[in-house]
């Protein structure tokens, strides 16, 4: 069977791209070895927002009389939390097969492998068939990566996020190694849902990579809320559900939890790419600005490039790279500086651009209060809106934010930073009012 393009890995990089190609009049074959949408779909972005959700409402109906509302003997039911994200999941992979169906794109299920490669044709196997396109695009995503620590291999006790999403039962109390977004966020589910949790980050703080002040306000609320959040402590070693960890300072810990969460990152999945031995890599796949690889026929989208490990870039480039196989001109690059990102903590987190630390700039910044609309609904909450600004030519460099609802508008933030806006040309700006979003407005004046 021959294509034009052959595509391993039906994620958001992999189904994107798919869509793309076959509406082009690409005759397309994609391969899957599990479900439709990939991590984030299945055992990622969706599954972990819809728990968060519920954890959510539970959260305000237990707090509903900071608002006048008197809720009492608030209870929840984990089994239907987890059947309604079940639900939501196959809804949303029924919605990415009948849109690759309505494209007549060809999709095989099952774990493809790369035979063979010449300039003119790769060639794969895939459940006993082999198949043979002009171009390949990999979209194989990552995996979370197993730090070697003793006693985490094999152990029962031991969760990634896949086994905690998996869960139809609450743990009784959890410790969760890694403070980064994943860690952070599976923090707060159980949290809200009455689960003890510690928090063990071998780095100095939490969220390294985003802005730090904003991150001190989420610390502080969760520390005051009763999470227990250890910073520069490395855990050493595992033995069951007792955790053996050393601070900075040499100092021996021993923590015990029903279960222990491992959530250090994720790395690049090259499984059945073992016949692309001239393969460029490093940490994932070696790109160009066009997602093309040292190879003439072979690009690469997604976690497996080893970039940005969000949804929304694998999207991005999955168009880009197809877009380069098209010759559609031109091809715009990605603009890696104007990514946002979110992290659905309770008050969220979002950010794009440089922070602070990053560089020397201008500092801006309000708290959300500002915002009418939002000391209505986020009652005893401040929040944060700050937003560098380049000294020489006022050119807005990064904005961050905590505070919620900040993922449902960072996107204007995320314009501001992509289309080089100045001071004077973002404040030309209209937004509706009464909306959270004013803030960043206020914040640049």
């Amino acid at each position: 069977m021959k294509y034009q393009l052959a595509i391993l890995g039906g994620g958001p990089a992999g189904y994107t791209a798919a869509e793309k190609a076959s509406k082009a009049g690409m005759d397309v074959v994609l391969f899957e070895q599990n479900a439709l949408g990939g991590t984030c779909l299945n055992v990622g972005c969706i599954p972990t927002k819809t728990l968060l959700y519920s954890a959510k409402q539970y959260y305000n109906a237990t707090h509903a009389d900071k608002y006048g509302v008197k809720a009492e003997n608030v209870t929840f039911d984990y089994a239907k939390i987890v059947q309604r994200k079940q639900k939501v999941v196959r809804k949303l992979v029924a919605g990415i097969k009948q849109k690759l169906n309505n494209e007549h794109c060809t999709v095989v299920t099952g774990s493809a492998a790369v035979v063979s490669r010449t300039d003119e044709a790769v060639v794969m196997t895939c459940n006993g068939e082999q198949y043979e396109a002009e171009n390949l695009l990999i979209c194989t995503g990552s995996v979370n990566f197993v730090p070697p620590i003793p006693g985490v291999k094999d152990n029962p006790a031991v969760w990634d996020s896949t086994d905690a999403l998996a869960a139809t039962q609450l743990p009784q109390s959890m410790i969760i190694v890694g403070g980064g977004v994943i860690g952070m966020e599976f923090a707060t589910l159980y949290h809200e849902l009455g689960v003890p949790v510690t928090v063990i980050e071998a780095m100095p703080t939490i969220l390294p990579n985003l802005d730090q002040e904003v991150v001190s306000i989420l610390r502080d609320k969760y520390t005051k809320a009763g999470i227990k959040i250890l910073t520069a402590t490395k855990v050493m070693s595992l033995d069951g559900n007792k955790v053996c960890a050393e601070t900075a300072e040499g100092e021996k810990l021993e923590l015990e939890a029903e279960h222990v969460l491992i959530s250090v990152g994720r790395r690049a999945n090259m499984a059945g790419l073992e016949a692309l031995s001239d393969l460029e890599c490093n940490r994932g796949i070696v790109v160009d600005d066009f997602m093309h690889t040292n190879l003439a026929n072979v690009y690469a989208a997604g976690d497996v490039t080893g970039k940005i490990m969000l949804a929304h870039v694998a999207s991005r480039q999955a168009e880009v790279a197809v877009g380069r196989m098209l010759k559609e001109m031109p091809v715009q690059r990605i603009a890696y500086n104007a990514i946002p990102s979110v992290v659905y903590t309770n008050p969220e987190i979002a950010s794009v651009g440089i922070t602070e630390q990053e560089a020397d700039c201008e500092v801006r910044k309000i708290p959300m209060t500002f915002s009418g609309r939002f000391v209505a609904e986020n009652e005893g909450e401040t929040g944060l809106v700050k937003v560098l600004v380049d000294k020489k030519n006022q050119t807005v460099l990064g904005v961050h934010m905590i505070g919620n609802p900040c993922s449902e508008f960072v996107a204007a933030a995320s314009f501001a930073v992509r289309m080089g806006y100045t001071v004077p040309e973002f404040m030309q700006v209209v937004f509706p009012h009464p909306t959270v979003s004013e803030v960043l407005r206020e914040a640049v004046i």
